[in-house]
């Protein structure tokens, strides 16, 4: 699983905006960039983002999902 969420830093720890949906106690691996108040550039990656869910998320996958299982 990869996911990107953004968080705030302050006095030391990294503060998470969202909950991530992970069992208690998981290790993960954190990249830190650092967020400007760039709108346009937000507003693209929110676009990229929507558009990456539709691609993989789709019913059409399901066929090589099984086709691969068997």
């Amino acid at each position: 699983m990869s996911t990107a969420v953004e968080a705030i830093y302050q006095k030391g720890l990294l503060q998470l905006l969202t909950p991530l949906p992970l069992p208690e106690h998981s290790r993960v691996r954190v990249a830190v960039e650092l967020i400007t108040d760039d709108t346009e550039r937000s507003e693209w990656l929110s676009h990229s983002q929507q558009q990456l869910e539709t691609i993989w998320d789709n019913a059409a996958d399901d066929v090589f999902n099984e086709l691969l299982a068997s």
